[in-house]
């Protein structure tokens, strides 16, 4: 109830104001957008998951091909929980790696992390891959000819696969030396677990049967090592001729797998660490659930069937496409809405099956490892912020207790810089041990991150409870926020840098300062901190107030914002625009406080004429998109969107290319996600420290959107932007 009214007090409803205000019909939005392959595509695989645990699959509806996509998109089933550490008889650890010093603005020598010349020793190796994550398990058909040999993908034919949206089930259908093959996959929302079922005559003849293979831990993209296999233990029980116990042993790390499947059928331990359940040729249908958990199964045999996984996973679908935001363009005439509308719905599906755990996601979420299987800090606000504003806030607060965690360890990281606060890493894992890299320890957008999502939870909940939770994080954020601006006494001033690796990662982390949106970053957090000892009844930090007067003002040369103070030459020197165009950032999900609309139009302008766009990521397209929206361009924002570009092409899955080894990369679908909410609902006006040239949305439905008769919003659920 205190959501709602804060909202209507804020002039906006958690319904659109569509034309004639019928409610969206959730299931043609949703169903239109099906996924349907007729092909063997290595480009497109599918998956299903439940937020935590993810299987992909080829065009079988398993991974019965997996070597068809080792140079595309691995298939791979991982889970947030599962990891692996390659044995350490030299005791690395990132606490007793030795830093490298880097002296600071007023000459106090602060150590890094680094990694010289970007050189790799064993050491910097191991700590870089450790621990990693794991794939738990290879699921795929055994397929064969009649005279024994195995099918391969040029033998399938009337291929016709579909990602059934709705109720989260991927159909396939095949036929295989003329026989035909029907195979329905789920995943179990309440457990880590993958149910399937197949129909075939090639049961009844004993050539389909399904097969289970443990690999070995990498940190390389395919995530599985097939070459090791005395490397790793296998333990098999049967408590039950249908039922099999799996207890995985790898190194110093274990974890648990239960199987069932239709009685008759039998298991076979074709070779180390592979498993085949082949039926007994009395029916032409076979089902299994295969069930994973870090921990033994305290009840076993206790797996769903496959009727009542569908059924939970129908149930959990429906409920999460009826409940929620929804964005509906099917009125529109600009002939651009069908792709639009296509890419919101299967992000929303993508990051609800990869990016909802316990942890934040890595780039890749829980299809392959990119980055050794680590996951980026600064990436968490594009993967999961948009569920605040979808109305599904439960499914960010997952992994917000990652950072409590890992508080202890951020704080230390910060004394040893001699820092107050924490000082949260860049790319870490489950432990929030920073890893070593000539780029990583110097970044520094992702310390306000923190902020933001205890804003975006207050925002809903509005309750007591809800500031003593994240006020440690807050208050220890904004400690190190502060303590990081150096005083600069040749300008009388607090500055960021000049040892800094700005999120526009070309410019030198040893000679780089005052970047337009850190600067702005800054601002805004410490100011959202200030609220938060309002609202607890406390006074304001006399030192973090002391930054907020005394910070460096946005950096401004010929109209336009500069990248960083340190590079005047931004836009007559061709090498600097290029990465992520984040001057704009200053101005997108940061509401910009102290930003001058004018002079970041400018900005915007070069920025679109001038870019070398082949150069960016995913995510930037969004961040343009909100900063056109908020400068009142809702046009540009839509051009931005869908900008013809290679690292804006989403593919039929759903998925957005970025390079070869980096084939899906979900920053951008949640960034999306982030946009178009924004553009539709709207934003707050003003900015936290009322000092800005900022304004709220336009007092008109999606303010973000053109307001012309091309276009028509419908939305629902949506809560506006900070």
């Amino acid at each position: 109830m205190k959501s709602l009214l804060w909202l209507y007090c804020c002039g906006w409803t958690l319904a659109g104001l569509a034309a004639g205000g019928a409610p969206i019909d959730r299931h043609a939005l949703v169903t239109r957008h099906d996924v349907a392959l007729t092909n063997f595509d290595a480009t497109n695989p599918l998956s299903v998951g439940n937020g935590r645990f993810c299987l992909t699959v080829d065009a079988t509806g398993l991974q019965t091909f997996p070597d068809a996509f080792a140079k595309t998109t691995p298939l791979g089933t991982l889970a947030d929980w599962g990891w692996h550490t390659f044995p350490n008889p030299n005791n690395w650890s990132i606490d007793t790696f030795q830093f490298k010093e880097y002296t600071d603005l007023n000459g106090r020598k602060v150590p890094y992390a680094d990694v010289p010349h970007n050189q790799q020793t064993p050491e910097i190796k191991w700590l870089r891959t450790n621990p990693h994550r794991l794939h738990l398990g290879q699921i795929g058909f055994v397929l064969k000819h009649a005279d024994g040999s195995p099918a391969t993908t040029d033998d399938l034919r009337d291929i016709r696969q579909t990602l059934d949206l709705w109720n989260g089930e991927i159909t396939s259908q095949f036929k295989f030396d003329g026989e035909p093959v029907e195979v329905e996959t789920v995943c179990e929302p309440n457990l880590d677990a993958i149910a399937v079922r197949v129909k075939s005559p090639l049961i009844k003849s004993g050539r389909l049967g399904i097969q289970i293979h443990f690999p070995y831990g990498t940190g390389e993209t395919v995530t599985a090592d097939w070459s090791k296999p005395d490397a790793h233990e296998t333990i098999l029980s049967q408590p039950e001729p249908n039922e099999a116990e799996f207890q995985r042993k790898l190194d110093q790390d274990e974890y648990y797998v239960e199987a069932n499947w239709t009685r008759g059928a039998t298991l076979t331990n074709a070779a180390k660490h592979q498993f085949i359940v082949m039926p007994d040729g009395k029916t032409d249908a076979l089902e299994l659930v295969c069930a994973f958990q870090p921990t033994s199964f305290p009840n076993p045999g206790r797996l769903p069937n496959f009727a009542q996984a569908k059924r939970d996973a129908q149930r959990y679908w429906n409920h999460f496409w009826q409940t929620g935001g929804a964005i509906d363009l099917s009125g529109s005439q600009d002939p651009r809405w069908f792709e639009l509308e296509r890419r919101i719905i299967l992000s929303q599906y993508l990051t609800a099956i990869q990016d909802a755990g316990g942890n934040p996601p890595q780039e890749t979420g829980l299809t392959y490892n990119s980055w050794e299987g680590k996951f980026h800090l600064e990436m968490h606000w594009w993967h999961e912020a948009h569920f605040a504003l979808w109305n599904r806030l439960p499914l960010l607060e997952k992994s917000l207790g990652y950072y409590q965690r890992i508080l202890s360890r951020a704080e230390g990281t910060a004394r040893k810089q001699g820092y107050a606060g924490a000082r949260w890493p860049k790319m870490t894992s489950p432990s929030g041990a920073e890893s070593p890299s000539p780029v990583g320890p110097f970044l520094a957008w992702q310390e306000p991150h923190p902020i933001f999502y205890a804003e975006l939870c207050w925002r809903e909940h509005q309750d007591q409870a809800t500031l003593e939770k994240y006020r440690d994080i807050v208050f220890q954020t904004a400690d190190f926020m502060a303590s990081y601006a150096a005083w600069d006494t040749n300008t009388g001033r607090y500055v960021l840098g000049t040892v800094l690796q700005c999120a526009q990662e070309i410019f030198p982390k040893d000679n780089t300062f005052n970047p337009t949106f850190e600067l702005t970053y800054w601002r805004w957090a410490l100011e959202t901190a200030q609220n938060w000892r309002r609202r607890l009844g406390q006074p304001r930090d006399q030192k973090w107030d002391a930054v907020l007067r005394g910070l460096a003002k946005p950096p401004v040369a010929d109209g336009k914002y500069l990248f960083t103070e340190t590079t005047p030459d931004g836009y007559t020197n061709p090498k600097w625009n290029a990465d992520h165009p984040a001057v704009t950032g200053a101005l997108s999900f940061v509401p910009g406080p102290q930003i001058d609309l004018q002079t970041m139009r400018h900005t915007l302008d070069w920025i679109w004429d001038h870019w070398n766009w082949p150069d960016t990521w995913g995510w930037d397209y969004p961040m343009l998109a909100m900063t056109a929206a908020r400068l009142g361009e809702p046009e540009r924002a839509i051009d931005a969107l869908l900008l013809d570009t290679p690292k804006n092409h989403y593919a039929i899955n759903g998925q957005v290319y970025q390079r070869p080894g980096l084939t899906i990369y979900l920053p951008a679908n949640g960034g999306l996600l982030y946009a178009v909410a924004l553009m539709a609902a709207g934003w707050d006006s003003p900015s936290p420290d009322s000092s800005g040239a900022t304004s709220g949305a336009p007092k008109r439905n999606a303010p973000g959107f053109p307001d012309n008769d091309r276009w028509s919003v419908r939305w629902e659920n949506l809560r506006p932007a900070p």
